[in-house]
C-alpha cells in the first residue's frame, strides 16, 4: 500500500492489487476510510467520515490531483 501524501492527520494511498480500477487514492483517518476517483474527483465509497469531513477530504484531492494522478500512474503505467 504505497502512501502517495500525509496532511492534516489523513493518509492518502493506494492497494497495488488495484490496477483494473480507474484512477482512484484512498483515504484514512483513524477508524475512517474513503475513496475517491481522481477524474472527476469523486467519492466512490465511504466509511465512516462525515459530510463535511468528506468535503474536505475532496479539497484535499483536488488541490493535490496532479501529484496523485502522477503517483498511480507512475505506479500502475498507463492501464487506465
Amino acid at each position: 500500500m504505497p502512501t502517495v501524501l500525509r496532511i492534516a492527520g489523513y493518509r492518502f494511498y493506494f492497494y497495488s492489487h488495484e490496477p483494473n480500477e480507474p484512477p482512484h487514492i484512498h483515504v484514512d483517518k483513524g477508524a475512517a476510510s474513503m475513496k475517491a476517483w481522481l477524474r472527476p474527483v469523486a467519492v466512490a465509497r465511504n466509511l465512516g467520515f462525515r459530510a463535511h469531513e468528506l468535503n474536505v477530504i475532496l479539497d484535499l484531492v483536488r488541490e493535490h490531483e496532479i501529484a496523485l494522478s502522477e503517483a498511480w500512474h507512475g505506479y500502475f503505467g498507463d492501464r487506465r
